[in-house]
């Protein structure tokens, strides 16, 4: 009896450290690339060539297209934009404006890979981090977060920003 009673106990504490294992979601290539084309699809609609750049929640790089017209340093902007919300989970135009505002904040610029251009966008399901979002070379910050805020809707599980 006590033997089965050991047992029980054993099974049972093992069940909380089990619970408390994230399941973090992970980004597919399909959703990374119908995002990079949904971004790219945006800003077509405004006029504008764009590069855009999909990682996953690592920071390995999914999805890169570019358009034909668009500079070649958008499309290391758009990576370090997409690095930037992912790491920091923070749309890289809000932090851009916390650090134009704020003395503590202005540092993160002197960081070697980030980038405080507005157009990074970190990509959560249900508030979890699944990856990042970059896109320059739309003609100017407010632009390039439009275009990678009109690709979340692309991939319906993520979380859409609130008005």
């Amino acid at each position: 009896m006590h033997k089965l009673i050991a047992i029980l106990l054993a099974g049972c504490t093992a069940l909380p450290a089990a619970a408390q294992l994230r399941q973090p979601p992970d980004l597919t290539l399909a959703a990374a690339n119908r995002l990079a084309a949904g971004a790219i699809d945006a800003c077509k609609r405004q006029g504008r060539d764009i590069v855009v750049s999909v990682l996953d929640r690592g920071g390995h790089p999914l999805a890169l297209q570019r358009a034909d017209s668009v500079g070649p340093h958008n499309t290391e902007a758009s990576r370090r934009k997409a690095y930037t919300a992912l790491s920091t989970r923070t749309a890289t135009l809000a932090l851009a404006r916390k650090a134009a505002a704020d003395p503590d904040a202005r540092n993160l610029a002197t960081l070697p890979e980030l980038l405080l251009l507005g157009g990074g966008v970190p990509l959560t399901v249900r508030g979890q981090v699944a990856g990042a979002i970059g896109v320059a070379g739309g003609g100017g910050a407010v632009n390039d977060h439009a275009c990678a805020l009109a690709a979340l809707a692309a991939v319906p599980e993520l979380d859409q920003p609130t008005p």
